[in-house]
């Protein structure tokens, strides 16, 4: 028998009713379970954006002088290579002593090693260059003479030329140039000191936007639950952008020294960290920054190039007379005294031209970099968290305010994104 129509349709209204009233309950209660989520994804994405900001792009993008970004660290390289070097570098070590501890008896080894078999080639590029006919007409004998003369030498040359850089490498290498224009020249490299010594850190503040902003988005709904304003959704997303950055900020810093607190020791996360932070950094640089390659290269082409190219003239000539002893009728017979002089003149341009290639063995830069690396890896570890905070901190102090101003302003988009999509504009 058919139901009565009435009655099933007062029925089915009710139910009806009473499925959208559940339906539109669940669909506020989401609108509210909304907010602290939407605040914890507000404070990651802030978070990852500061240091992203901090470090890229490596180059300025965009349409200068307002409209672009670049990287704070890689904007202020200059800058912050001279900060790295007066709050860090300065403090592990002076130039004498790093390169000492390079064992510079050994690099003198090094140059003989490799640079004795390439005697032969190196005399012939400078004589055919001068004087091809002379050099062709030398018989073979005093060509060989010639030869031997220079390889035999070779040895107390570079040993007395290594002894006097040892002696005078302040002199030589400007120890704060020779950092900073490498920093300079390579953006890439100076964003590693950062990223490589803070990772754990980085990766902290990222994760700990998402729980603290989730925490003040709890803080958040509270207020809106009282007091449902238009304004609180957007004020309160600006306040996770600002806050969360500062709080992570805070932690990995501070406190400065283990402080009890009840059953529990206290410290910033990255000061915690300083053992470990101390053998992937010190590798770096040591391989990086202050290797051998890097002092010599210095040496040849900094701004002391001209004292570099003096010293070893001076080494060099008199194992280049040497060396043409018994040349000196025919050349001069030849070329005369001025050509002669080109020659030996030559000779020292040739010796600073090529005294950098021993050093492109990568083997041997390892080396002596092992060893540097093991005295300024201990040195680190002892530093007071004072100074060796100051590793990492000037990549958050230069220009702070802006990431604050981008994370609040990200926050009170999304704060007023949340409220025109989710409450309809309150």
């Amino acid at each position: 028998m058919p139901p009565d129509l009435p009655a099933f349709a007062i029925a089915l209204s009710v139910v009806g009713a009473a499925t959208t009233e559940a339906a539109f309950f669940n669909l506020e209660l989401l609108k509210y379970a909304s907010i602290p989520v939407i605040a914890g994804v507000v404070g990651w994405a802030t978070n990852w954006a500061a240091i992203e900001l901090t470090f890229r792009p490596l180059r300025f993008v965009g349409i200068r002088p307002i409209f672009g970004w670049q990287g704070i660290i890689p904007a202020k390289a200059g800058r912050m290579a001279t900060i790295f070097v007066d709050s860090t570098m300065i403090k592990l070590g002076t130039l004498p002593e790093l390169f000492r501890r390079m064992e510079p008896e050994r690099i003198a080894e090094h140059v003989v090693d490799m640079m004795a078999p390439r005697m032969e080639r190196f005399t012939n590029e400078i004589m055919f260059r001068e004087n091809e006919a002379v050099w062709r007409a030398t018989p073979e004998p005093l060509r060989r003479l010639v030869y031997r003369r220079l390889e035999k030498g070779l040895p107390d040359l570079v040993d007395s030329l290594m002894e006097e850089v040892t002696e005078r490498i302040e002199e030589l290498v400007d120890f704060k140039h020779m950092v900073v224009t490498r920093l300079e020249n390579d953006r890439a490299l100076l964003n590693r000191l950062f990223l490589e010594a803070g990772d754990a850190e980085f990766r902290f503040i990222v994760r700990s936007g998402l729980y603290f902003g989730f925490l003040f988005g709890l803080v958040q709904l509270l207020v809106w639950i009282v007091y449902p304003a238009a304004w609180v959704l957007p004020v309160f997303g600006a306040i996770v952008g600002f806050a969360t950055n500062w709080i992570a900020l805070n932690i990995i810093f501070r406190p400065l020294h283990p402080t009890r607190v009840g059953p529990y020791v206290l410290q910033g996360l990255f000061l915690k960290r300083q053992t470990e932070v101390a053998s992937t950094w010190c590798r770096l640089v040591t391989r990086e920054i202050v290797s051998v390659r890097q002092v010599i290269q210095a040496m040849i082409d900094g701004p002391n190039a001209a004292l570099t190219r003096e010293l070893i003239d001076r080494h060099m000539q008199p194992l280049v007379d040497r060396a043409l002893a018994g040349l000196e009728l025919p050349a001069e017979l030849s070329v005369g005294t001025e050509g002669l002089n080109a020659i030996r003149g030559r000779v020292g341009e040739k010796s600073v031209e090529v005294s950098s290639k021993p050093f492109d063995d990568w083997s041997f830069n390892r080396d002596r970099s092992a060893l540097v690396e093991r005295l300024l890896r201990q040195r680190m570890i002892e530093m007071p968290p004072e100074d060796f905070q100051g590793l990492l901190r000037p990549c958050f102090q230069e220009d702070e305010w802006k990431l604050i101003l981008v994370g609040a302003a990200l926050g009170l988009a999304a704060g007023m994104a949340q409220l025109v999509f989710v409450f309809g504009g309150g």
